[in-house]
């Protein structure tokens, strides 16, 4: 039975989008919602680490996740204290361990994603040690659920478009759903909610609507989710990862529809496909509407 989410996104927060006024192929004067985007610089403790563009919603998830993920958080820091300032656009992560990472800051690689993702060079080394739970499934019931929920809600997507969604689900259900102008944003803000809420990965299955690239094998691997799936296509390398890391890897999710490419041996086929209706056109994004 699909429950409701703990957290979902709210398209009518102002400042996370606006309305704007063009033309459209006719010459004909239109207003279409538009994203927002602004900087987030992210200080641990004393040392700034990045400067991130995104939407601006919980800047303390996306700090937290995003230091847990490039595996600047280790699993025992106690985090004392998380500061935001709206005005400055900081936000700093305090510990009570001292932290000194100036020499992984000059050892970073630029990824695929949007808004120039980055990936430190020894997350690596650390996806080589993880082990992703075996006993771990996936009925296609539960696909079918998840994705007739997640691209029916309400969303900054369906409203305005130019941003990526992910879902942190847990059997037919999903919990958390955060967007973001890139993709690697909305996974660092769920992995922050899932380490200050103490939530356990094994058991999860990770949705995104972005392409199942290797940065979004290496994230759902190093935060220990076992399956993870998309609305849309895969890399190559993605593809190769994840068959390493015995991640399942279900991608082109749409109605009655997915293709895996790793991991097919947690997939339970419970539901005949045919029973599945296709995906209705109106969970496609509004768009443009005629100006007034």
């Amino acid at each position: 039975m699909t429950g409701p989410y703990i957290l979902q996104p709210d398209p009518s927060v102002p400042g996370l989008s606006t309305t704007v006024s063009g033309i459209d192929q006719n010459g004909d004067p239109v207003e279409t919602r538009v994203v927002t985007e602004k900087p987030l610089t992210l200080f641990l403790n004393s040392q700034e680490v990045v400067t991130m563009m995104t939407i601006g919603d919980h800047p303390d998830l996306l700090a937290v996740g995003y230091l847990k993920n490039q595996n600047m958080l280790a699993d025992d820091d106690v985090i004392t204290d998380i500061d935001f300032d709206d005005d400055l656009d900081v936000v700093i992560v305090r510990t009570e361990r001292e932290t000194d990472f100036e020499e992984k800051l000059k050892k970073k690689v630029r990824t695929s994603g949007c808004a120039q993702g980055t990936v430190f060079g020894d997350v690596m080394e650390g996806f080589d040690t993880v082990s992703l739970p075996r006993e771990a499934r996936l009925k296609t019931s539960w696909l079918y659920a998840l994705t007739r929920t997640i691209n029916t809600t309400p969303s900054l997507y369906l409203e305005a478009g130019a941003i990526h969604g992910c879902v942190l689900c847990e059997e037919d259900r999903p919990l958390v759903y955060m967007e973001d102008v890139g993709r690697h944003n909305a996974v660092d803000k769920i992995a922050g909610w899932m380490v200050l809420n103490d939530v356990p990965a094994h058991d999860k299955i990770f949705y995104t609507t972005g392409r199942l690239t290797s940065e979004m094998v290496i994230k759902t691997v190093m935060m220990g989710i076992p399956i993870l799936i998309s609305r849309s296509g895969f890399t190559a390398w993605g593809v190769e990862l994840a068959r390493q890391a015995g991640l399942t890897l279900i991608g082109r999710a749409r109605g009655k529809r997915f293709v895996t490419l790793a991991g097919q041996d947690r997939i339970d086929f419970d539901m005949d496909p045919g029973h599945v209706e296709e995906e209705p056109d109106r969970n496609r994004r509004k768009g443009s509407v005629p100006a007034r």
